[in-house]
């Protein structure tokens, strides 16, 4: 099969255009860092590696444009250099995938939606998307949203595609919004308590006035992170006497609880939260791995859950207070998926099979399972981007 790599724009939607002419699948990629997240693709591929480059950044206004192709790392180390980050903590999915790290580009990134902790604080990647360029399923070139953040009338085309997989255009350029870094950060260790405790902790912090940037909690000894069982984390960032002041107003908040406290300095910190960002405890696991969103109360709930039911779990963690937990099974050849979307739907969530085999993703739903309302507002979405499904035919649905 050949591999098609336009040079610019205009060549991106010409070949959609000739490829919706011969109803010709096309599978869109960057690096290929990402080709193994969702279900298994079966188009031609189309590189968009070519649409490379950063073509706007103001530091001054906090704004960076760069073209899809643009590697992440070359973002980031642009940003650092002015003492700037994206804030969402963009998560590397390499090392969970059995790839490497850093591989990634700005485009598939926001096809996949990759945000990390930080999003307790400071939002998903689609709350930092300020524009995109792209070129439609249809062939058409378009663009949407602009430099600045401002009040709109309209549909908000940004949070459509972010997180959509490709499967509703091909991104060739988009457009962040920046954010200072933080003058220190330090993190908070709570040990000695239970699992549940822990995640109770955790949802204390949450709703206290002293802004934590990251709450995550580990019920497993996990030797990459050299943390103790049940150690709940609490990340603090911003102006170095800010930080000291809310860790000691923290503890005290927590103190009641027991345990024993820990603080880990800004190199250590920083460490834990890459780590974490990256799904390390489940990463360095051999089986497949599901990441599941439900409300923070009910992380731990979902867990209890797949205990009774005796579900072969080989490592988890919990991310945003509860909300995310990441789950690592043994191998199976439907992903345990039945057992652990009855104990998701009990809870209202959604989970998602992040690492598995081709086979096993072809077969099992990847993707949480839509309402009937919700599916075909879905299918009417897409058709009005991709009437002809040219675009990722599969890679969420089967049926389209």
């Amino acid at each position: 099969m050949t591999r098609l790599a336009p040079r610019d724009e205009a060549e991106l939607a010409e070949a959609i255009r000739a490829a919706n002419a011969d109803d010709r699948p096309l599978t869109l990629t960057g690096f290929g860092s990402k080709t193994r997240l969702g279900r298994p693709a079966t188009g031609e591929e189309l590189s968009l590696a070519a649409l490379e480059g950063v073509t706007l950044y103001e530091p001054e206004e906090l704004v960076l444009s760069a073209r899809a192709g643009t590697p992440l790392a070359k973002i980031e180390a642009l940003l650092e250099a002015h003492d700037q980050h994206l804030a969402f903590e963009p998560m590397d999915y390499g090392p969970l995938l059995g790839l490497g790290s850093g591989e990634g580009s700005i485009g598939g990134l926001v096809a996949v939606g990759g945000g990390g902790p930080r999003r307790v604080k400071a939002g998903a990647l689609r709350d930092h998307l300020l524009g995109f360029r792209c070129v439609t399923g249809r062939g058409e070139i378009v663009k949407s949203g602009g430099r600045v953040m401002k009040n709109v009338t309209g549909y908000d085309l940004s949070k459509l595609v972010a997180g959509s997989y490709g499967t509703l255009a091909a991104l060739t350029e988009v457009t962040f919004k920046a954010l200072p870094r933080p003058e220190t950060e330090q993190t908070l260790l709570l040990t000695g308590l239970g699992e549940e405790a822990g995640a109770a902790a955790l949802r204390q912090a949450s709703g206290s006035p002293y802004e934590p940037s990251g709450l995550a909690l580990l019920p497993e000894l996990a030797a990459p992170l050299l943390l103790a069982v049940n150690a709940a984390a609490i990340r603090l960032e911003g102006p170095t006497i800010s930080v000291a002041r809310r860790l000691d107003d923290l503890r005290a908040l927590l103190a009641e609880r027991g345990g024993a406290f820990e603080t880990l300095a800004q190199a250590e910190s920083a460490a834990l939260w890459r780590a974490l960002r990256d799904a390390a405890p489940v990463a360095g696991q051999p089986g497949q791995a599901w990441r599941v969103s439900v409300a923070p109360s009910d992380g731990y709930a979902l867990v209890a859950a797949l205990r009774e039911a005796e579900a072969p779990l080989l490592a988890h963690f919990y991310d945003w207070a509860g909300g995310l937990v990441w789950l690592c099974f043994e191998p199976a050849p439907e992903a345990h998926a039945a057992l652990l979307r009855t104990a998701v739907g009990r809870l209202g969530g959604h989970a998602t099979l992040i690492r598995a085999s081709a086979e096993v993703r072809a077969a099992v739903d990847v993707f949480q399972p839509q309402a009937r309302a919700l599916a075909a507002l879905t299918r009417r979405v897409k058709e009005s981007f991709d009437p002809a499904h040219i675009l990722e035919r599969g890679r969420l649905r089967a049926e389209f």
